[in-house]
């Protein structure tokens, strides 16, 4: 279990004129699991404002892990990338490669997600998609590693769990 911030980057959620479903997705999805949540936020889609938020939510020590929604795509206000790949210290390229590959057999289009992970300090972002039916399907695929890379990034534990799948 670990504690959340959840980060939805929307102009128009920002400015009330939009309901976050795709953040309440995420709530409901691990608050299920036990986990915490205890940063919520929606801001607009500007790098200085998603970088800020992202390193003030990280460097405070309270959040294990940030899930932003949102701003993943090709149009000109997708900026999330960006600003995560501005304040992380390491990249951790499985999450994202992992939500596209297996996305991917029921939505091609998934191959146009910018989403990226990373880690800053001892806490792992990454960025799900805009859609609460995309961040559903995200989830259910990076989950069950959540756990055991916050684990390792608070350094609870030091080595990675064995692979059962071939045991």
């Amino acid at each position: 279990m670990f504690n959340l911030g959840i980060l939805t980057i929307s102009d128009k959620g920002s400015q009330g004129k939009r309901h976050d479903t795709s953040g309440e997705v995420i709530r409901d999805m691990l608050s299920l699991q036990g986990n915490s949540i205890v940063k919520y936020e929606i801001i607009p889609d500007e790098v200085p404002a998603i970088a800020s938020k992202l390193a003030e939510w990280a460097d405070e020590g309270k959040v294990d892990v940030i899930l932003t929604t949102g701003g993943t795509g090709l149009s000109l206000r997708d900026v999330t990338p960006e600003a995560t790949l501005s304040i992380i210290d390491k990249v951790v390229p499985g999450f994202t490669e992992a939500m596209r590959f297996k996305a991917f057999d029921t939505t091609p289009l998934t191959i146009l997600s910018r989403a990226v992970a990373g880690v800053r300090g001892k806490c792992l972002i990454i960025n799900l998609p805009g859609s609460a039916k995309a961040v559903r399907e995200c989830l259910e695929i990076i989950l069950p590693a959540i756990p055991h890379a916050v684990e390792i990034i608070t350094g609870e534990v030091t080595e990675h769990i064995s692979d059962t799948r071939n045991d």
